[in-house]
């Protein structure tokens, strides 16, 4: 499984790195929100928590979920603004108003991407704000992730030039409580290590820059396909007529262990890769128990289960919907789940959200938990 992007024709000049203060926001913002999943972070998580003013706290709960089990692509604006440079700005605020340039079909969509589960593989489809078929199945869906997910869906739908305001100022908000600081101390060594992978491109070639960002990146020998070795399926192209050509790899302290491929339809490809992979220390467990819970992912499509529920409770409907299997196939594979005590089962209303217990699976080996959040 894997995500490709198609480079053929491509100018090397128009493959950049760059860093982007947005998307590091949107990182920052999924630390707070998912600190197990970045254990190296926990003397910042821990402080940055504890200093949020409690209204700002509560107010980032509204919209978390845009960047606690998914990335918005509302975070990377410059890969979708038709006519743009195709590259991140220098600052948090230019990079918001470059957001404000985004038409608000496409704003719309790249908020609402929780709520289109196989949005990259369907191509889009029409927009929720004008055709009421996409607007029912996006809040039916929205019901599904949880009563948050309902209310800021309706509310976009109905106002997004609201909704736009409202974002804007409480991105702002972060900015001036936490992010400012945390920008400042970590933009020198992104900008160095864009700098670096530029040069490093220019003078040694793509396979070896790619090399550097990740393993998990290659590229074929004619030069004209980028694979990121990810447990998920989706493709893209640099050259695309709709929005212009150009790759952007934008570094990140705060993403390990995701590395993210921006493939939207429409949208620019975006490369947002960790800088940082530090190891999870081990922890000791029974042979026993380690067994039942090895057997319970050895399964292909439990595995494919877990790399949902890593990031975000979901629905037995939901998952049976995604990987197109049956609603009794994934309550059976995740009651294997369950009884090797690597799921966490809560309602919310009518229905029940089943969650991936990341400490337990922490305990297993740092490679399935890198590769199941990659």
């Amino acid at each position: 499984m894997s995500v490709t992007i198609d480079i053929a024709g491509l100018p090397v000049e128009r493959i950049a790195f760059a860093p982007s203060p947005l998307a590091e926001l949107c990182m920052a913002l999924h630390a707070l929100s998912q600190p197990a999943h970045h254990p190296g972070l926990a003397s910042w998580t821990t402080a940055t928590t504890a200093g949020l003013d409690p209204c700002l706290a509560d107010r980032l709960l509204e919209a978390d979920f845009m960047w606690r089990g998914s990335f918005a692509d509302i975070f990377m604006p410059f890969a979708g603004l038709p006519g743009g440079t195709g590259l991140p700005a220098a600052t948090l605020a230019e990079e918001l108003d470059v957001l404000d340039r985004l038409d608000d079909d496409r704003f719309v969509m790249a908020a609402l991407e929780h709520c289109w589960l196989a949005l990259y593989n369907e191509g889009g489809g029409p927009s929720p704000l004008h055709d009421p078929r996409a607007r029912a199945k996006a809040l039916e869906t929205a019901a599904a992730r949880g009563p948050r997910q309902l209310e800021f869906s309706v509310r976009l739908l109905d106002d997004p030039a609201g909704v736009r305001v409202w974002l804007r100022r409480l991105l702002e908000d972060c900015d001036e409580a936490f992010f400012a600081r945390t920008w400042q101390r970590v933009e020198p060594r992104q900008s160095a290590d864009a700098r670096h992978k530029t040069e490093v491109l220019r003078h040694k070639g793509l396979a070896t820059a790619l090399k550097e960002v990740s393993a998990a990146l290659s590229v074929d020998e004619k030069h004209t396909t980028i694979t990121a070795d990810k447990m998920v399926n989706g493709n893209a192209t640099a050259t695309d007529p709709r929005i212009g050509d150009g790759l952007v790899f934008v570094p990140t302290n705060f993403g390990w262990p995701h590395l993210l491929v921006l493939h939207a339809p429409g949208w620019r490809p975006v490369v947002h890769y960790p800088l940082d992979s530090p190891e999870l220390a081990p922890a000791p467990g029974s042979v026993e128990l380690l067994q039942r819970r090895m057997e319970a992912l050895a399964h292909p499509m439990r595995m494919m289960l877990c790399r949902s529920l890593a990031r975000a409770p979901y629905t037995t409907g939901e998952l049976a919907a995604v990987y197109g299997i049956t609603a009794p196939e994934v309550s059976r594979h995740l009651a294997v789940l369950k009884k090797a005590g690597l799921l966490h089962t809560r309602r919310q209303g009518r229905y029940a959200q089943h969650q991936l217990d990341l400490s337990v699976v922490a305990r297993i080996g740092s490679d399935f938990i890198e590769g199941i959040l990659r």
